[in-house]
């Protein structure tokens, strides 16, 4: 098997949720030119939509675009219909949200909201993608740091990425034998809009860059390439692992 084969995405079509802004829109951008056919899904901001779909024009792949709100019954319904008949290679999800807030002012309905996305969300979509997927497809799914160590001000986005972790290992063992593969990508701090939350955020981006070997952020095109070779033929032998791409932060005090 050529080196080139195994890396190819040619006559592959992938769901992105999340994959009109930010790391998912690298990732989408990323596998169109990879030659895959991308659906990006998305719940707001039709401007961003339009964006992608401009980019992507001169790729070797395409890219469509499905606006649905995961969280709501009608979303997910109009995520069926979009996908009726339809064959998928795989699913990259990086829809997610957040509450940035120490747990004593977090109140049970941000609790909600934030759970309803970044973990119910994916299990209600996996139900419908499941029947979808052919044998050889991959399941990608986004994490952090958060999931496995304390960050100021992120318990809620970090313990349901947690139980989103959790999940996508039972779903790994569940769907092997299925010849599915599922693999947990967990980028470190990357620049993207969902930092303008964050209380303090250039002080705290300037930490982590200050103790990060690398010297830099990881780049949301890093981010991409990974998600790529996990939906790529080469990473065959990888289930239910978690991939760790942040420069190296996590190896030092």
């Amino acid at each position: 098997m050529s080196m080139e084969y195994l890396f190819s995405l040619r006559d592959k079509k992938y769901l992105v949720t999340g994959g009109t802004r930010g790391i998912g829109r690298a990732v989408t951008l990323r596998f169109a030119e990879a030659g895959a056919a991308v659906v990006a899904n998305y719940a707001h901001n039709e401007e961003a939509a339009l964006e992608l779909l401009r980019l992507a024009e001169p790729m070797e792949g395409t890219v469509d675009v499905c606006r649905a709100d995961l969280t709501t019954p009608k979303g997910l319904a109009c995520l069926a219909e979009h996908f009726q008949g339809v064959s998928l290679s795989g699913l990259v999800h990086c829809a997610a949200t957040g509450v940035h807030l120490p747990i004593s002012k977090l109140r049970a309905r941000q609790f909600d909201w934030v759970y309803s996305l970044n973990i119910r969300a994916f299990f209600e979509l996996i139900q419908i993608v499941i029947p979808l997927l052919s044998a050889g497809s991959s399941i990608v799914v986004l994490s952090s740091s958060g999931a496995v160590r304390a960050v100021q001000d992120y318990a809620l986005i970090g313990s349901s990425k947690g139980a989103l972790e959790s999940f996508s290992r039972h779903l790994a063992a569940e769907l092997a034998p299925e010849k599915i593969r599922v693999n947990i990508l967990c980028p470190g701090s990357v620049k993207t809009e969902s930092w303008d939350a964050v209380p303090d955020r250039e002080s705290r981006l300037e930490k982590t860059i200050t103790r990060t070997p690398l010297g830099r952020l990881v780049t949301v095109e890093e981010v991409a390439a990974a998600a790529h070779f996990l939906c790529s033929d080469a990473s065959s032998g990888f289930i239910g692992h978690r991939l760790v791409l942040d420069g190296g932060a996590g190896i030092v005090e």
